[in-house]
C-alpha cells in the first residue's frame, strides 16, 4: 500500500532552459519549505528539480523505514537524471539538504555551483551522540520535533510532529562521511546562513566556508531561524541564489571561450 503524500509537500518540477538546478529540502522535512525557491528558480528560466525524499512528507512511520542510503542514493540520482538533460547543474540545499548537496559534489566534480542554506554538514557533538544511543537502547523511537524554526509570525513549515530517532542517528552517520569529504569540493559555493538558529550551529557553515577548496561566498540571514526559506529573509535567500548562479555561469561560459 502506497503512503499518502502530506497536502502542499509534492516534488516540483519544472523544464525551463538546459542550466539545471537541483534542490534539496531538510530531515523530517519536505519540497514544501523549498517550494518558493524552486518555484522563482523556475521563474527565471532554469530547469528545477525538487524531489520529495524516501520516507518524507507522508507519515513518521514512513520515514521510519528510511536511512541516510534511501536520501543520498535519491539525491545522487536526481542529479545524475538532471544532469542528463542539461549542459550544466547546480545544487542548492537546506539543512540536511545541505549535507546531501555536500554528498553530491564529492560524488560527481563537474558540479557547477553549490547553494548552502543553514546546512548541516558537521558531526553533532559526542554528547549529543551517546545521549542519543541511549535513548535508542531504551526503546524510544521518537522525540519532539525540530521542524518549522521560523521566526515570522504565521509561516509554518509542514515537517513531521516527531523526530524518528534511528533516521537521526543514521544521519549523523551520514554526515560523518560528508565531513571527512568537505576539502574534495571544488565548486563555486555560496554559503547562507542564519545568525539565530535553533537546529543547526552556525559553526557548520564556518567550518565549511574555512574547508571548501573552491570559491566561497558566506552571507549572514539577519532576520530568520533555521528555515530561512519560508522566513522574513526568504527574498533575500532568493536574490542571492539567483545572483550567485548567474555570476557562477558567466564564469563558466568565460572559462569555455
Amino acid at each position: 500500500m502506497t503512503t499518502s503524500i502530506m497536502p502542499g509537500c509534492e516534488p516540483f518540477s519544472a523544464s525551463g532552459s538546459r542550466h539545471g538546478v537541483l534542490v534539496l529540502h531538510g530531515f523530517t522535512g519536505n519540497p514544501q519549505s523549498m517550494r518558493p525557491l524552486a518555484e522563482a528558480l523556475a521563474n527565471a528560466g532554469y530547469t528545477v528539480e525538487l524531489p520529495r525524499l524516501p520516507g518524507h512528507g507522508t507519515t513518521v512511520e514512513d520515514m521510519m523505514t528510511t536511512d541516510w542510503s534511501d536520501w543520498s542514493s535519491a539525491a545522487d540520482a536526481a542529479y545524475e537524471e538532471l544532469a542528463s538533460r542539461c549542459d550544466r547543474v547546480d545544487v542548492v540545499g537546506l539543512s540536511m539538504g545541505g549535507g546531501l548537496t555536500a554528498h553530491v559534489a564529492e560524488g560527481h566534480p563537474d558540479v557547477a555551483g553549490l547553494v548552502f542554506i543553514n546546512a548541516l554538514v558537521k558531526p553533532p557533538v559526542q554528547e549529543l551522540r551517546s545521549g542519543l544511543d541511549d535513548l535508542l537502547a531504551a526503546g524510544v523511537e521518537t522525540m519532539e520535533s525540530i521542524g518549522s524554526d521560523i521566526k515570522k509570525e504565521g509561516n509554518k513549515e509542514a515537517s513531521y510532529n516527531a523526530t524518528p530517532l534511528a533516521c537521526a542517528k543514521s544521519l549523523f552517520d551520514g554526515i560523518d562521511t560528508v565531513w571527512s569529504r568537505l576539502g574534495d569540493i571544488s565548486a563555486p559555493t555560496l554559503i547562507l546562513s542564519s545568525r539565530e538558529d535553533h537546529v543547526v550551529s552556525s559553526d557548520n557553515s564556518e567550518d565549511l566556508a574555512r574547508t571548501v577548496t573552491g570559491s566561497v561566498e558566506h552571507v549572514w540571514l539577519e532576520n530568520s531561524y533555521h528555515v530561512a526559506t519560508l522566513d522574513n529573509d526568504a527574498p533575500l535567500v532568493e536574490a542571492h541564489t539567483l545572483r550567485f548562479l548567474e555570476a557562477v555561469f558567466g564564469e563558466i561560459g568565460r572559462a569555455h571561450v
